[in-house]
C-alpha cells in the first residue's frame, strides 16, 4: 500500500535528530557536550509556575476556545501595544501549541497549491517543510556570511514572480543570530505592499537581542503592511517555557479566522493551564529576561572568541538569539580522524563519534559550509565543548 507522497517528501528535523542522538549517548553513559539544543537552559521563572499551579488548583482544566483563551489574547494585545507599537484586538490573535504550530497554521491559511514562499537562507529547518505541507513551493534566497547573512533587496526583487505569495522574515534569526534593522525591514515592507505579498514574520527571539540592537516588527510601519503581515511569536524562548507549548500569531481578522478554523480541526485549543501561565509571563516582572540576556551575552562573547582562535574554523558575531554559525569551509575535502569531510553532516558525525560533541550540521539550514552551535548551555559546558573541538581539529 502506497503512503502519502507529500508526507514522504518531508525531511526530518536535523535539530531534533542530533539532539535525540546526543541524549541517547548520554543515557548510555557517554559524556556528551551538546550544542544542539534550541532552548534556554534556565528554569521557567517561579511566578509563571505559580500561575499554572493556581490555574490547576482552581480547576482551569477544561477546553478553552479553539483559538485560545480570551484573557491571554488580551494580554498578547497589551504586549504588542507596549513592545511593538501595534494595535490589535482579540479577533486578530490566534494562540497555538507553540510558535512552530503557529507557523504551520499561517502557511495553511495563505498557501494554495503552487504558491511560492520566499525563504532567506540560512533558514530555520522547518520553514521549507511547512511550506511543502501547505502545498506551497519554497523559494530559497541565498545570503553570504560576508553580508552578515542578510539578503540584498535586489535579490528579493529578482526572486519575486507572479506566483509569489509570501516572504518569510526571521529576526533575530535562527540559525544565524542576524538582526535586521528598521531601514532593511522597511525596504522589504515597501516591496510587499507594492506587490501585494504577505510577510510571515517570525519574531520568537525578539527579546534575546544584544549590542544595542533594537527589535523592529515589520508590521509596525503602516496599516498596509500590518494587514499583509502575520506576526509569529511565543513565550518559549523569552521566558524559558519551551515545554509549555504556547505560541501566538497576530494578523488581519480574516487570516486569524482561517487559522483558528484550521487549528480547530487539528488540535483544538492549546493547553489551558499553560495559557494561564503565559498571561503571567507577559504581564509579570521581566527581570528574569534581562538576567538571561546578560548571561547569553557572556556566553556568546566567549564562544565567538574561542572559535575564531581555533585554526580551520571561524564565525561572525551574532546580535540576537543564542546561536553561532561556525564556518567549516576550510575543512571540506580534508581527512579528519580517518574520515574525509565532504559536508557539514560528515563533520558533525565524526565530531560526535570521536569527540563526543553534538552540534547541528548546516545542511538542514541551507548551508553546507557551516554548523550551528547553541550557547544556551552553561559556560562550563561551552568551555569544555570548545576544548574538545580544538583538540579534535589539532590531531
Amino acid at each position: 500500500m502506497e503512503l502519502s507522497k507529500k508526507s514522504m517528501s518531508i525531511s526530518p528535523s536535523s535539530t531534533l535528530a542530533i539532539d535525540a542522538k546526543a541524549k541517547k549517548m548520554k543515557a548510555d553513559g557517554i559524556d556528551v557536550i551538546g550544542f544542539g539544543a534550541g532552548e534556554p537552559d534556565f528554569d521557567t521563572p517561579d511566578h509563571i509556575k505559580q500561575a499554572a499551579i493556581k490555574a490547576l488548583n482552581e480547576g482551569f482544566t477544561k477546553y478553552t476556545p479553539a483559538s485560545g483563551d480570551l484573557e491571554l489574547k488580551k494580554a498578547i494585545c497589551r504586549k504588542f501595544k507596549s513592545d511593538n507599537g501595534l494595535e490589535y484586538t482579540p479577533s486578530n490573535i490566534v494562540i497555538s501549541n507553540g510558535a512552530k504550530h503557529s507557523l504551520v497554521n499561517a502557511f495553511q491559511a495563505i498557501c494554495s497549491p503552487g504558491d511560492e514562499v520566499i525563504i532567506p537562507a540560512p533558514y530555520w529547518v522547518s520553514y521549507p517543510e511547512m511550506v511543502k505541507l501547505a502545498d506551497g513551493v519554497p523559494v530559497i534566497l541565498d545570503t553570504k556570511e560576508e553580508d552578515g547573512f542578510k539578503f540584498k533587496i535586489e535579490q528579493l526583487e529578482k526572486a519575486i514572480t507572479p506566483k509569489t505569495k509570501a516572504i518569510v522574515m526571521n529576526s533575530p534569526s535562527n540559525p544565524t543570530g542576524m538582526v535586521y534593522n528598521a531601514d532593511e525591514l522597511r525596504a522589504v515592507s515597501d516591496i510587499a505592499v507594492a506587490k501585494g505579498i504577505y510577510i510571515v514574520s517570525d519574531e520568537i527571539y525578539e527579546k534575546l537581542i544584544y549590542d544595542g540592537y533594537k527589535h523592529v516588527s515589520v508590521a509596525s510601519f503602516n496599516e498596509k503592511i500590518k494587514d499583509l503581515t502575520i506576526v509569529v511569536n511565543g513565550v518559549s524562548k523569552t521566558y524559558a517555557m519551551t515545554g509549555w507549548r504556547i505560541g501566538y500569531t497576530a494578523s488581519n481578522a480574516k487570516i486569524a479566522e482561517i487559522m483558528g478554523n484550521v487549528q480547530s480541526h487539528a488540535t483544538s485549543n492549546p493547553n489551558s493551564i499553560a495559557q494561564k501561565a503565559a498571561i503571567a509571563a507577559l504581564d509579570g516582572p521581566q527581570d528574569t529576561v534581562d538576567m538571561m540576556v546578560g548571561e547569553f551575552v557572556k556566553r556568546r562573547d566567549y564562544m565567538v572568541e574561542r572559535i575564531n582562535s581555533i585554526p580551520g574554523v571561524s564565525c561572525i558575531k551574532p546580535n540576537g538569539a543564542f546561536y553561532v554559525m561556525m564556518n567549516i569551509s576550510n575543512l571540506i575535502g580534508k581527512e579528519i580522524h580517518g574520515k574525509k569531510i565532504m559536508s557539514s553532516d560528515d563533520f558533525a558525525d565524526v565530531l560526535l563519534e570521536k569527540a563526543n560533541v553534538a552540534l547541528v550540521p548546516g545542511s538542514g539550514f541551507g548551508t553546507d559550509i557551516h554548523v550551528r552551535l547553541s550557547y544556551a548551555t552553561s559556560l562550563k559546558n561551552i568551555t569544555e565543548g570548545l576544548n574538545r573541538i580544538e583538540n579534535f581539529l589539532s590531531k
